[in-house]
């Protein structure tokens, strides 16, 4: 193999596969000899690669882990199994997956060729995801397209629904994606208002990136999870929530978002005080996912909204005659 860049990718993908290749093998794999090995060994290192060598009458390389993330080669395989990993995650906005991933996802998806996005598409339409919020997913593609804009410092236009179902058209310079651990937001400038704005991704359709550039602005004060914050207080009132539950702190605990963290008062028992601006709605569909017993001792709104959810449901199941 005479095409040393061709030749270094081959090497690269030999030295990916996690085992220890002795050189003399490396080069009856790319029809060179060993000092070419060698040499080629040297450019992956200059490249960033940790290629490590061992002594020996044999000697070997291989790849391990360094102090910086080099580019790395997947096959096809590998490629649609990531895509569709980041795809499940990151459209459900589930706890821990942030910014990062998404923007891996579209970098990932903007390289990959029609025939593997076809059939990443195609697995995940049969997929039948397991999610853990109140049902606000997000398509992939809305949330590629948003990182692509927020990276790119692209102007970014899109249709938005209101939370009274208003129908607008936004043209805004796009500073950040915010997860909150069950949804995702777009933290904006939104140059027809001139101010900053926050929106619900979920309600967010047909975004198309203009492909004019714009200089960042200074947000007012602090970063885009505060500004999102301080949003969402104006927005949503904060609830006082004091819930208790017959079952121990730990089990609780693993099936709550880490803001609604309970303490034990027994064994076998814990309760759940703690400030938060989550909605009546989404509370009482996350403590009823926890599976166990349990008595709203407030607020007010929360206990009403959960004595209506727990009638409305008694009511669908008739009784048997």
């Amino acid at each position: 193999m005479t095409d040393t860049p061709a030749r270094l990718l081959h090497l690269l993908s030999l030295l990916q596969t996690p085992r220890e290749w002795p050189g003399s093998e490396l080069a009856e794999r790319l029809s060179v000899s060993p000092r070419t090995i060698r040499r080629d060994i040297d450019r992956l290192r200059d490249l960033g690669y940790p290629v490590e060598a061992t002594l020996g009458a044999v000697g070997g390389y291989r790849l391990v882990a360094g102090t910086a993330m080099p580019p790395l080669l997947l096959d096809d395989e590998e490629a649609v199994a990531i895509a569709v990993g980041l795809r499940a995650g990151a459209g459900h906005a589930i706890e821990g997956v942030e910014e990062a991933s998404v923007r891996a996802l579209a970098k990932l998806e903007q390289v990959l060729p029609a025939r593997l996005r076809h059939r990443v598409s195609t697995l995940q339409n049969a997929t039948i995801p397991l999610t853990r919020g109140d049902g606000a997913t997000v398509a992939p593609a809305t949330l590629t397209a948003l990182a692509g804009a927020v990276t790119g410092r692209e102007k970014l236009r899109f249709g938005y629904r209101a939370g009274d179902g208003a129908e607008t058209k936004r043209l805004v310079e796009p500073y950040r994606l915010v997860s909150t651990g069950h949804r995702w937001y777009l933290v904006a400038y939104d140059l027809g208002r001139e101010d900053w704005r926050t929106f619900r991704v979920d309600r967010v359709s047909d975004p198309l990136a203009t492909g004019a550039r714009f200089a960042p602005r200074e947000l007012p004060a602090g970063d885009a999870a505060q500004l999102l914050a301080r949003s969402m207080a104006r927005s949503q009132p904060e609830l006082d929530l004091d819930v208790s539950f017959e079952a121990p702190a730990g089990f609780v605990t693993a099936r709550l978002p880490s803001h609604l963290a309970p303490d034990p008062t027994g064994p076998a028992a814990c309760r759940l005080r703690a400030r938060t601006a989550d909605s009546v709605e989404w509370l009482a569909l996350r403590l009823a996912l926890v599976d166990v017993p349990f008595t709203v001792h407030g607020p007010e709104p929360l206990r009403a909204h959960v004595e209506g959810l727990a009638g409305r449901l008694a009511a669908a199941v008739p009784a048997r005659g």
